[in-house]
């Protein structure tokens, strides 16, 4: 789950990590109030969406006048705002953070994340910090430093040193380092997040520390253990199909394909989307309806495929361990006649009870193609979405 910047420096502020003073708003308003809170010679004003790229995409204003903030604010306020990591959708501007400007002396980049192969947490820093980090990491890797932090004995001391050496920094400026690597890394295992990257960290003129930007994901799988951060969860940045799903308590992820997939079990549903590439076809979405594949569930999910106007063709691959097969497919007949479903479904059911079920789904009077295997499956869906 991703949060919004001024949550995510929120966060920070009460991990003792130092950010620039800025304030949240949600209307013309209350950000000319903010401007006046925080006092100064200007202000900078980010539209809050979840999605990097802000400023190359018009979301990061420079306002060194109250009539320059408000209309950077209102021109934000409502709009959408299109990134390179949005899509082409882009992501809705519901609120915007009102920010002191900072003197920067220089801009770095930090981060902190899971690395899955050595499952281990991470850190990731450069001296080349802003809006082109992605290109340095392309085609400059030797510019990024890593190091790995090990779960028994922690952040060690000496790795934040030597990566302030590693970024060129005095002896002030490497004991910084050290206290915000360490809050950094309590945050990150007290919150169950799984990245936090600051983009970019600067150095002031002063020669001081400070994190401009942040980015903060929480580990969706521990949100029951984190009430307050789920609470900061935000629909609208997200898929109208993936808060749907979320509400049925479905593993859903929305993809560029017209083959929808309907299936029970996480591995089964990478193996379906696998297999429907291998036979030239390409699957519209990641759909797992969990192991108790119940006539209702069966029903949300079709209601969440026919949602997606893509979809050519529904491709159900259902193992019946918990559930028996004749009670899957009769749930399948069922709710395909509730959600009046209109685009050919092709089934393919395994486990207890199968051949009743297989001729239960023959016996319908509706688009139902029974396969006889995962592969028969796959081609009979493949040839479905093309019409042949």
């Amino acid at each position: 789950m991703n949060i919004h910047e001024y949550q995510a420096k929120l966060l920070f502020t009460e991990y003792g990590i130092p950010v620039p003073p800025g304030k949240p708003a949600h209307s013309v308003k209350e950000a000319s109030r903010h401007a006046a809170d925080l006092g100064g010679e200007g202000w900078v004003v980010k539209a809050q969406v979840h999605a990097g790229g802000r400023g190359k995409a018009g979301g990061v204003k420079l306002a060194k006048t109250r009539a320059e903030l408000d209309e950077a604010v209102k021109n934000m306020l409502g709009s959408v705002l299109v990134t390179k990591q949005s899509g082409p959708a882009g992501n809705p501007v519901n609120c915007v953070l009102i920010q002191g400007i900072s003197k920067i002396a220089s801009e770095l980049y930090l981060g902190m994340l899971v690395d899955r192969g050595s499952r281990r947490v991470t850190v990731m820093a450069s001296r080349a910090g802003g809006m082109d980090i992605e290109e340095v990491a392309a085609t400059e890797p030797e510019k990024i430093f890593t190091f790995a932090i090990d779960p028994i004995l922690g952040l060690q001391a000496y790795q934040c040193r030597e990566l302030g050496f590693s970024l060129a920094m005095d002896e002030k400026q490497r004991k910084q380092l050290t206290h915000i690597l360490s809050r950094l890394y309590r945050l990150f295992t007290e919150k169950d997040l799984s990245l936090i990257e600051i983009n970019p960290l600067i150095i002031t003129t002063d020669g001081d520390l400070e994190a401009l930007d942040a980015k903060v994901t929480v580990d969706d799988n521990a949100l029951f253990r984190q009430n307050a951060l789920a609470e900061w969860r935000d629909p609208t940045q997200v898929d109208e199909k993936e808060n749907f799903a979320k509400l049925h308590d479905f593993s859903y992820v929305a993809l560029d394909g017209n083959i929808a997939c309907m299936v029970n079990g996480a591995g089964l549903a990478m193996a379906t989307m696998d297999i429907i590439k291998l036979h030239g076809g390409s699957p519209a979405n990641f759909l797992d309806v969990g192991g108790g594949a119940t006539k209702e569930r069966v029903a949300e999910a079709f209601k969440l495929i026919v949602s997606d106007k893509k979809v050519k063709a529904i491709l159900v691959n259902i193992f019946g361990g918990i559930v028996r097969c004749d009670l899957i497919a009769e749930g399948i007949i069922a709710a395909v006649k509730e959600v009046g479903v209109n685009v050919p479904v092709v089934v393919r059911l395994e486990g207890t009870k199968v051949a009743e079920g297989k001729q239960i789904l023959n016996n319908s009077d509706l688009q139902i193609i029974s396969a006889d295997d995962f592969t028969d499956a796959a081609r009979k869906a493949v040839a479905a979405a093309t019409g042949a």
